[in-house]
């Protein structure tokens, strides 16, 4: 342990992720979002609706009342906050490193090395492969915590990316 120095970094110098041009996610990911709300609120209204059909007695109307007024509020809500969060989600590619930022009260950037990269994976649900649009799952050394997904990208620069990545991991072996 000869010459061993220990300096002090100036923090000031250090890149700052903030000033980060993120990409937005595809415009057409909002009717994907959309889309699976309305298949989950319809399911939401759905079983109540069934209950009534085969066991009207299993609830008093009070119950479907509040039902009725908690469902339309509550669907309301979440797709209000589905567009928010839509709005907000971004993602960025640098030499060392790539960014994924989302949140809707409080927003999160997740900052991982390319030398973290472990594996790479594509994804096409049913109905973004309707749209053209892809998902890519990043896997990093650091555990499930630290794994991102990055939804709503064209499936040709969903590719683009993949391949990046790779290469990136097989140059750190």
């Amino acid at each position: 342990m000869e010459n061993f120095t220990n300096e002090t970094i100036d923090t000031r110098q250090l890149p700052k992720f903030e000033e980060v041009t993120f990409t937005n996610l595809h415009p057409k990911y909002i009717w994907v979002v959309l889309i699976n709300l309305v298949l989950r609120i319809g399911l939401l209204i759905l079983v109540p609706l069934l209950i009534l059909m085969f066991k009207p007695e299993v609830f008093s109307e009070r119950v479907w009342l509040i039902i009725g007024a908690v469902i339309p509020v509550l669907s309301a809500l979440v797709i209000v906050f589905s567009f928010i969060g839509f709005q907000k989600k971004g993602f960025a590619f640098r030499e060392h490193d790539v960014l994924f930022r989302h949140g809707i009260i409080a927003t999160n950037t997740i900052v991982i090395p390319y030398n973290r990269v472990q594996h790479v994976a594509l994804h096409e649900e049913l109905i973004s492969r309707y749209f053209g649009l892809a998902k890519i799952e990043i896997f990093t050394a650091g555990g499930s915590s630290s794994d991102i997904e990055i939804p709503g990208i064209k499936k040709e620069q969903a590719e683009n990316i993949k391949q990046l990545l790779m290469g990136k991991i097989q140059k750190q072996l």
